[in-house]
């Protein structure tokens, strides 16, 4: 990948379905930033308001640490993690503020070697009650279009135990001068009795403009506060079926698992 990768906005949707005690599904329409971190270190993007307010934007304290530069602390994160051969792009999938506000339910880093290939993967969940935990995937098994694993430690719905193994696939298709043009994230959630959730967003990629802007806030004007409202509107769903109900334990310990 070029070191002067461009940002890039999918345009796409949230899929969620519930397997078990009943079944339970959504989708929604959604959009999302695709942003090569380390090329924008060397180079500002006008139409990526950082660190900034605007109709769309993009705010470093989001993520990690909540500090001033999030590639500088998942750097360092995947240094103290032993990832040293990640020395190509890293890209950072999340969804951005629009009209100053976000909530983030997952945010996918994907930190490539050189040759483009995947040296590590980390999702960045946040639940509802403020909380922020990471599942760093990592080792030879890692690749576009393989399952990893990690095992639940962290509390995100109500409706589910802390228990079971999420199981994660990346897949993204490339343009023919190397751009991305859609990815895919899907995250499934088994238990000891057998698949229990199953998830994922995708999207068609463009690079980030004023126009694609204009494009995804005047079209979706409410897309992160309807985020949050969505939740809260699915969750009472759930509640009206009598799907038993979890309280919530204490966040784990360490913020990253492996």
């Amino acid at each position: 990948m070029s070191e002067t990768a461009s940002p890039r906005i999918g345009f796409g949707a949230v899929w969620h379905r519930r397997l078990r005690p009943v079944e339970h599904e959504f989708r929604y329409p959604t959009y999302f930033l695709l942003l090569p971190l380390r090329s924008l270190r060397q180079q500002a993007w006008a139409p990526l308001n950082r660190n900034r307010w605007g109709w769309l934007s993009f705010h470093d304290r989001d993520h990690g640490n909540g500090g001033g530069d999030a590639l500088a602390w998942f750097e360092q994160l995947l240094a103290s993690e032993g990832i040293t051969d990640a020395d190509g792009e890293v890209w950072l999938q999340t969804f951005p503020r629009v009209l100053g506000y976000a909530f983030k339910p997952v945010s996918f880093w994907h930190a490539h070697r050189a040759d483009g290939s995947l040296a590590a993967v980390l999702a960045e969940v946040n639940n509802t009650f403020g909380e922020r935990h990471a599942y760093l995937l990592a080792g030879p098994g890692l690749a576009w279009g393989e399952p990893s694993c990690a095992r639940k430690v962290f509390h995100v719905s109500p409706f589910c135990g802390v228990s079971g193994e999420y199981s994660f696939r990346f897949e993204r298709q490339v343009t023919t001068e190397g751009w991305p043009a859609h990815t895919l994230a899907r995250v499934d959630l088994h238990d000891a009795q057998g698949p229990l959730l199953q998830t994922s967003v995708a999207g068609t990629l463009a690079t980030l403009t004023a126009a694609t802007v204009r494009r995804a806030v005047f079209g979706m004007p409410f897309m992160t506060l309807g985020v949050i409202l969505r939740i809260h509107w699915q969750a009472a769903r759930l509640w009206i079926k009598r799907v038993p109900f979890f309280s919530k334990p204490p966040a784990p310990q360490n913020f990253v698992s492996r």
